[in-house]
């Protein structure tokens, strides 16, 4: 039979007593680091060329001024919570979680501009809240 777990263990302890970044983890902030720069990229397009892109009679309609900022500082929460989810830092997992939550929607609403950048950007941050909020159970010894 198998037995259960007492408690949850993330990470997998390193030789110092710290702990370290699972495999998962290591996935979301690589991730993290390809959604953001993608989405960085997208803001600095919309901010530089104001007609890059066109949408009619949309709900969500903001300049794509507006738009590009928005990609630009999410890009940049993006990085900067990759980089601490590497890194193994605490906050890391839970900004990881929330930005690329935001960045889903922003995505999800940007749709209709330049759905052929938008839906594979949204891909990238399903895996990664996949990956940021999956529980991981390890046993040790069978105890």
């Amino acid at each position: 039979m198998t037995t259960v777990p007492t408690r949850t263990q993330r990470g997998r302890g390193g030789p110092d007593g710290r702990e370290t970044v699972d495999d998962a983890s290591n996935f979301a902030g690589v991730l993290m680091l390809l959604s953001g720069p993608a989405s960085i990229l997208m803001g600095a397009a919309g901010i530089a060329h104001d007609t890059l892109f066109a949408a009619s009679r949309y709900a969500y309609r903001f300049d794509l001024t507006a738009w590009g900022w928005i990609h630009l500082v999410i890009g940049v929460a993006l990085v900067v919570a990759g980089l601490g989810v590497l890194s193994g830092q605490s906050w890391g997992r839970g900004a990881g979680g929330a930005v690329a939550a935001i960045s889903l929607i922003t995505q999800f609403m940007f749709v209709p501009y330049y759905p052929l950048w938008a839906i594979p950007v949204m891909t990238l941050d399903l895996l990664i809240l996949f990956a940021l909020t999956r529980i991981h159970i390890e046993t040790r010894g069978g105890q």
